[in-house]
């Protein structure tokens, strides 16, 4: 494994939302370059392949077109490079849409990273040792935490129900994907209603497997992996902490803003 593969998951979340602050407070290109360095330099750490990073941009590639051309024109100011009947696309249209789209990449990348490094088990343990002071206002963080595995558990196991749904539906003569918007909702029906009666059942045989099982919460409950903090961890911290100070001061200096 690598070394990022090997720090507390606790310190992974925390390290997620420094870099989603980092890449709020930078004010321009040189500061966000810091920030795509940095996440860059955490995948190149991670060992994890090229075209997960980029399978990962896949979904949200339409967002980031469409944000793109929002910018492109309706930012005004700059100098006017193309004028047509309503359109006008200027140079701060263009800079603000490539600083947008760097900044939403670097941010799926960044998040993707969390999630590509870490079980959903673990992460969902990190999560509840994070939120665990709540426990003192009654906050049943165990069970968020429960519910947040359980969930994560099923969605595979949900994608391969609905496959089989709509296989078994297709063989009966179901057209799903021809006719307008309101036909093809309308077509979802006999797909839902099987799929929420199964997902019902499921969630009353693992609430009686629990039952059977005794689970009463996690109360008196031990942990196979403890976490542990490790001196890499604090040195970590303390270099993401760094590379937020560098944007802040960065974006102090009027000629790199």
């Amino acid at each position: 494994k690598s070394i990022i593969h090997k720090v507390d998951p606790r310190f992974k979340i925390i390290f997620t939302g420094i870099f989603i602050a980092m890449l709020f407070v930078a004010d321009g290109f040189v500061g966000l370059g810091v920030g795509l360095f940095f996440v860059l330099g955490a995948f190149l750490l991670s060992r994890i392949p090229l075209k997960l990073m980029l399978k990962s941009l896949k979904p949200i590639l339409p967002i980031i077109i469409f944000t793109s051309i929002m910018n492109v024109l309706f930012v005004k100011s700059g100098k006017v490079l193309v004028h047509f009947w309503i359109i006008t696309i200027t140079t701060n249209g263009i800079s603000t849409a490539i600083f947008m789209m760097i900044r939403i990449a670097a941010l799926i990348i960044g998040t993707s990273l969390l999630t590509y490094t870490t079980s959903p088990i673990v992460l969902t343990d990190a999560i509840e040792r994070l939120l665990s002071p709540l426990k003192l206002f009654k906050i049943p963080v165990h069970d968020f935490a429960m519910i947040m595995t359980i969930a994560l558990r099923f969605i595979p196991t949900l994608i391969e129900e609905t496959d089989k749904i709509m296989s078994a539906q297709k063989a009966r003569g179901a057209d799903l994907e021809s006719g307008n918007l309101i036909q093809r909702a309308k077509a979802l029906i006999p797909i839902f209603i099987p799929l929420f009666v199964s997902s019902f059942s499921r969630a009353t045989d693992l609430a009686l497997a629990m039952e059977c099982r005794c689970y009463h919460g996690g109360e008196g409950r031990t942990r196979m992996k403890q976490l542990k903090a490790m001196v890499r961890d604090y040195i970590a911290f303390f270099v993401i902490v760094g590379f937020l100070a560098l944007v802040i001061v960065i974006n102090k200096i009027p000629v790199l803003v």
